[in-house]
């Protein structure tokens, strides 16, 4: 594939960001007309799961390519400035750029708040944005655990002051005006706009016009809608930005989420630490946290026009690491020779011109396990959330008949459940070797 016909990449990532919260996912009360128009001319991923139901360990899989264990985070890194991250290796960034892709991270990092952990030195030119999990959107300043506050908001290595402005807001204009200066550049290199929004995860802060627009909703759910249409609004700005410099046919635009909703107390809301019940899984079972679906199942849209099919759904399992592969393809016109990552391709089966690799799909975190497979699921020491006991100690769910994972079938397929056990005790001896 010539330089010419290099697809710009744009990756718009959502935080806590439930399978149930987008109108094109089934929410009826949630405005999310960008989202929902760029699902209807694209391809739906109604089966695309994180890698870990919790965010930073996933962000590691989705630029990565690889398993958590296997990137070498497994935990939620924390907000000192002292905290070490992602250790260094290849990310969609770098791979990107040594094809001479211009590169530029806008959002959330959460893969390393010390300066030697920074977005810069994996691959991305220009950044913007948070470095640990979680801002005050107003102050950006991080407030949680025992640690004194501390402000993160950065510009490129630079700490940087916007008291009062927005951060969903600020993060959705500074994606799109690196679009833009981009797209006018003569005989322009391609770029990458990788887009990690740190909404809706709390603290619960959204502007009062997203506020009144989800006014009839009830505390709770009312501003996280706000808060999601607030993202949607910023996304629509991005997608502008593109149609604007004539450049959205030569652009693969992926929106996903890192894991399910918070059922996580530290919402402050109404000022009080309680437990947040506004986030929908969508009828799945479990939330962040737990390896259940609705812990890890994210909503999920992939967009190129004239090389996807619109308005299509894409119904076979995938995973974030799936995409460092898939967007590699894309941009060299051949699946690119990646030996050391776990991803696949799924270029050509978005596309619709070939099947999905028949493989097996496996989670851990903190002590649960989980296999898939097809239809059938494995979950073993699977928790309703963030917080023990385990409320599953071992089961087979098939999630065709029941995507809400509320019958034991392993009886009944014996032979896929002594499969599937197989399959998690290679997997559990392949993860100890990374570890």
């Amino acid at each position: 594939m010539t330089d010419h016909h290099r697809p710009n990449v744009v990756i718009l990532y959502a935080d806590d960001l439930g399978w149930g919260d987008l109108g094109c996912f089934g929410a009826e009360d949630v405005p999310t007309p960008h989202l929902d128009a760029l699902c209807a001319g694209g391809v739906k991923l109604s089966q695309w799961s994180a890698n870990s139901p919790v965010c930073s360990p996933s962000r590691a899989s989705l630029l990565t390519g690889k398993y958590p264990a296997h990137a070498g985070v497994e935990s939620i890194l924390g907000g000192r400035r002292d905290t070490v991250g992602l250790p260094h290796q290849a990310t969609i960034a770098t791979h990107l750029r040594e094809r001479g892709y211009a590169t530029g991270l806008f959002g959330k990092w959460h893969l390393g708040v010390d300066p030697a952990y920074a977005p810069t030195r994996y691959g991305f030119d220009k950044v913007f944005g948070l470095r640990a999990g979680c801002v005050d959107y107003y102050s950006h300043i991080f407030y949680w655990g025992r640690d004194n506050p501390v402000h993160d908001l950065w510009d490129g290595d630079d700490e940087v002051w916007l008291n009062g402005e927005y951060l969903t807001t600020v993060i959705g204009r500074r994606a799109a005006d690196f679009i833009t200066r981009h797209a006018s550049r003569a005989g322009q290199d391609p770029f990458f706009c990788y887009v990690p929004f740190n909404a809706p995860h709390y603290p619960l802060h959204a502007p009062k016009e997203h506020m009144d627009r989800v006014a009839h909703l009830p505390p709770g759910r009312q501003e996280l809608a706000a808060m999601i249409a607030a993202m949607d609004d910023a996304i629509g700005e991005i997608l502008t930005a593109l149609d604007e410099a004539g450049i959205r046919e030569d652009t693969l635009v992926v929106f996903s989420s890192d894991n399910g909703p918070s059922r996580e107390s530290r919402n402050w809301l109404g000022g009080e630490e309680i437990s947040y019940t506004g986030g929908s899984a969508g009828g799945l079972r479990g939330s962040k946290g737990s390896v259940f679906e609705g812990g890890i199942r994210v909503p999920s849209i992939a967009s190129w026009p004239g090389h996807l099919p619109a308005g299509t759904e894409f119904d076979e399992p995938g995973l974030m690491m799936d995409l460092l592969p898939t967007i590699l393809h894309a941009a060299d016109g051949a699946e690119a020779d990646l030996p050391e990552i776990d991803g696949v391709s799924l270029l050509e089966a978005w596309q619709g011109t070939a099947s999905a690799p028949e493989r097996s799909l496996m989670w851990t975190y903190q002590g649960q396990w989980a296999v898939r497979r097809g239809r059938y699921k494995l979950v073993v020491g699977a928790r309703e959330g963030m917080d023990p006991p385990a409320s599953v100690e071992r089961a087979v769910f098939d999630l065709e008949a029941d995507p809400a994972e509320s019958r034991d079938v392993s009886a009944e397929v014996p032979e896929v459940a002594a499969e599937l056990e197989q399959e998690l005790q290679r997997w559990q001896e392949r993860h100890a070797a990374w570890t």
